[in-house]
């Protein structure tokens, strides 16, 4: 079974507080976007299960959490099946996309296909919240608010479709690393619900004067070339325009084509990951 793994941007962040487990409250309003992985699962006889990626920079840490993705449905389903599992990579890595978490989402709905598990997607919620924040989002794979830890999907309705230019710097940001930094600084104002009725309307400028992101501070406290794109695609005249997740990703969204392929090749010549991608409905 071969599956696209989709991308999300966050196009809001807040973070309402630290948890006594450690993890932080969130409210988000996020969008699926094209650019995907392919995720390949192939049912084998006998021996173990194993994970390939085309990326080996990314063998151990993707494949640790596919991994847990199927000694999860293991022991829940307690098959005897093992897979021969295959990553694609498109989606860059450590850039607050949660491609991770999409190819541990894609394994596990594989996985129930495959075995006919007829597991629901409040099951498959239940099963992939332990493992990833961002898991539960890429069983919906629609524009939602997501609150609690990442687990709590509510889908809402976005007037159009947006191309959307994302911009990376070469290096990452590690998700850990973000939130501890994220507690030194003061919360701004985002207007979730403001974001979400700007989106349901197709008025870009309500949306632009809601959004925001909570960590997008910390990050630029630790990589400050997030900030320089960030402030360099405003000056270009983008004024949909945020770090996804805990970064190191910036997006500008947009209805203006021509505009977006030249911002691609002007940061692609700067030396950054320049992809334009379009948001999924």
């Amino acid at each position: 079974m071969d599956m696209k793994s989709y991308a999300k941007i966050n196009v809001s962040l807040r973070v309402l507080g630290k948890r006594e487990d450690g993890y932080h409250d969130l409210e988000m309003v996020n969008l699926p976007i094209e650019l995907h992985d392919v995720v390949s699962v192939e049912k084998i006889a006998g021996g173990d299960t194993y994970i390939v990626c085309d990326d080996l920079r990314l063998m151990g840490l993707k494949t640790n959490l596919c991994q847990k993705a199927v000694e999860a449905m293991r022991n829940r389903y307690h098959f005897k099946e093992n897979f021969m599992i295959h990553i694609h990579k498109e989606i860059p890595f450590a850039a607050g996309l949660g491609g991770g978490s999409s190819n541990a989402a894609c394994v596990m709905m594989a996985i129930n296909s495959l075995l006919k598990l007829k597991a629901s997607i409040d099951d498959l919620v239940e099963l992939g919240r332990p493992l990833g924040a961002d898991i539960p989002f890429f069983f919906y794979l629609k524009p939602a608010k997501v609150t609690g830890i990442g687990e709590i999907v509510e889908p809402i309705k976005c007037d159009h479709p947006y191309y959307c230019l994302l911009v990376k710097p070469e290096k990452g940001l590690s998700t850990k690393d973000v939130f501890v930094a994220c507690d030194e600084f003061e919360a701004k104002r985002i207007d979730t619900e403001g974001v979400i009725k700007g989106l349901e309307n197709g008025d870009d400028d309500f949306v632009s004067r809601s959004i925001g992101n909570d960590l997008m501070p910390a990050a630029v406290k630790l990589l400050p070339e997030v900030g320089e794109i960030y402030a360099s695609l405003m000056d270009d005249g983008f004024t949909l325009c945020q770090m996804s997740g805990s970064g190191s990703t910036v997006y500008a969204l947009s209805t203006n084509l021509k505009k977006c392929k030249e911002a691609e090749r002007k940061y692609s010549k700067l030396g950054y990951v320049s992809i334009l991608t379009k948001t999924l409905l």
